[in-house]
């Protein structure tokens, strides 16, 4: 099992996740962040810090997209172990349906 950021972190990148994360198995993309599959090590402790409920377990349904999706662009974004402010428009778009056709970007964040 692994835990993978699906689309609700697009346009808020909320980071509260990755000052838990004890492997540092988190990328950032300019407005979202994705998790390394084969870095993960399941320990869950990512999940309920994120305000957008936006981390979630592999085994959950239709997740396999997600999980080829997280590692593709953990692979070509930087690492990011740092806490930064949200996205100026998080709150607003937090739930929004749609948000990977609508406003992901492929381009790489800054990372630490």
């Amino acid at each position: 099992m692994t835990y993978v950021v699906t689309d609700n972190c697009i346009a808020c990148k909320y980071t509260d996740c990755v000052e838990v994360c004890p492997v540092d198995c988190f990328y950032e993309g300019e407005n979202m962040l994705v998790i390394h599959p084969d870095e993960c090590i399941d320990c869950g402790v990512c999940e309920p810090e994120c305000p957008a409920d936006a981390i979630r377990p592999d085994t959950e349904p239709n997740m396999d997209e997600w999980v080829t999706f997280n590692r593709k662009y953990s692979e070509m974004w930087p690492v990011i172990t740092v806490k930064k402010d949200p996205l100026p428009d998080a709150e607003a778009l937090d739930g929004q349906k749609d948000k990977l056709k609508t406003h992901f970007s492929e381009t790489a964040g800054e990372g630490n």
